[in-house]
Formats: structure tokens, C-alpha cells, sequence
């Protein structure tokens, strides 16, 4: 682990491509004792999993993981070492910790045209691949994009725990991450949409723009519910040699 004002990466010409993990979240949903991406599975705490695919992808100049002001985890032994960067400027929303990650990658010397893929620390199920395969289809695009599933299931509007409609599934995509954006663009989104877009697709597409859907991973699914981790833990073992 390496201090945020340690190192400073001086500007160039060529976009740069960094990670930015949100690591702030509470965990409320998954029932755990403590943030669900510090429990440990199949070995080792979750989000080691998700930092250690980004490290494997040469294209990731540098990765940044967003903490709470009062988070320790990352002072602990079996982080200690490990080649990423930490800002301990977490928000009380996902956004709010995206905005202010953005902010510190550029006081390390991002620009704006620099290329963040923003990842879900709680998808520990994330590879090398699938990280290369976004950047394949984004370096060269426009907008951006992200992985996405498309929609396996009937999709069915409740209310008031009734059927109320049932909407066709052909154009529906489940959202996933990471999402690739130009800094300097999804901090002017982030800025407009508030806090209250749960990804930076959605920041994004209210600006009227259309990021490119790169298709994803069933397995990269976001560890949120308590039955999650035992399906979690499982592939991860099953991914040990």
C-alpha cells in the first residue's frame, strides 16, 4: 500500500488509464459484521481479490482505493505491501466517494483526459479479461462504457408486492462494473446528477450521452446478500490451482 501523497505521476500526453475502487461502503445489506468487502473468502479478504485482478493488467497505470476517514483496514499486515493507492475521502454515497476519488487521482497527477475505471470493491469475482476486454472496446470510443449482462430473467413490475406489469427483456441490460469514463467528463457528471445515481453510467447518460455496453460476466456479480458469499467463496475456490 502506498500513502496517496507518496507518489505523483506527472502528466503525458497519452491518456493514462487509473482504477478507482470505492471502498467506503457499510455493508448494511450482506448481514455481515463489518464492510462486506473486508470479510474474508476462500482465504483472504474480499476486495484483495478485486485489487489483485487490476494488478495483473499492465494497461492500469495506477489504482486508488477510497476509504472512510476512520477505516484501518489497509494499516493491516496483509495490505501493507500491496501496489495500490489509498485517499481516505469516502462520501456517505457511492457517488459522492467516486467524486472525491477523482479529485485525489488528479492531485496525483491525472488530467482530464485520462481514462477511470470505476469498480465495485464487492465484486471480488472480477478478472484480468474482463478488465482487458473493456479497455479493448473503450480506449478508442468517444463516451465510454461497461460491462453488462444482458437480461436473463423475466423482468416484472411490483406493486404493492402484486404483479403489476411485465416489461420485455430484449433491450434490458443488467449494469455492472467497471465503468470506464475520461475523468475530466464524469466529474462534470457526478457534479450534476448529485449523489443520487447509483453508477457513473447513469451521471453520464443524463449529460445525453450513450457509454457502450461491453458484454460481461454472469460470474462478476456483486456480493450484496447474505447467500452471495458461500456462491462467492465457491468459484474463488474453484479458481485456486
Amino acid at each position: 500500500m502506498t500513502e496517496l501523497n507518496d507518489i505523483a505521476l506527472k502528466p503525458t500526453a497519452t491518456p493514462r488509464c487509473w482504477a478507482l475502487i470505492p471502498c467506503a461502503g457499510t455493508g448494511s445489506r450482506a448481514g455481515a459484521a463489518g464492510p462486506k468487502q473486508y470479510q474474508t473468502l476462500a482465504g483472504k479478504p474480499m476486495v484483495m481479490y478485486t485489487l489483485d485482478a487490476f494488478a495483473e493488467v499492465s494497461r492500469i497505470d495506477q489504482t486508488l482505493v477510497v476509504v472512510s476517514a476512520e477505516d484501518t483496514f489497509f494499516q493491516t499486515p496483509h495490505a501493507l505491501n500491496a501496489a495500490f493507492l489509498i485517499a481516505a475521502c469516502g462520501g456517505s454515497t457511492r457517488a459522492a466517494s467516486v467524486f472525491n476519488g477523482m479529485n485525489a487521482l488528479l492531485e496525483q497527477g491525472a488530467v482530464a483526459h485520462d481514462w477511470v475505471l470505476v469498480h465495485d470493491a464487492a465484486r471480488c469475482l472480477i478478472t484480468p479479461a474482463q478488465i482487458d476486454q473493456l479497455l479493448d472496446a473503450c480506449l478508442r470510443d468517444e463516451v465510454g462504457g461497461l460491462l453488462a449482462l444482458p437480461l436473463p430473467d423475466t423482468l416484472k413490475v411490483a406493486l404493492a408486492d402484486r404483479v403489476a406489469a411485465t416489461l420485455p427483456r430484449a433491450d434490458k441490460w443488467l449494469a455492472q462494473t467497471p465503468q470506464m469514463f475520461r475523468i475530466g467528463s464524469l466529474l462534470e457528471a457526478l457534479e450534476l446528477a448529485g449523489d443520487a445515481v447509483t453508477d457513473e453510467s447513469s451521471a453520464i447518460e443524463a449529460m445525453g450521452l450513450s457509454p457502450k455496453l461491453v458484454p460481461g460476466s454472469a460470474q462478476n456479480f456483486k456480493v450484496t446478500y447474505p447467500e452471495d458469499f458461500a456462491l462467492a467463496q465457491a468459484l474463488l475456490l474453484n479458481r485456486q490451482p
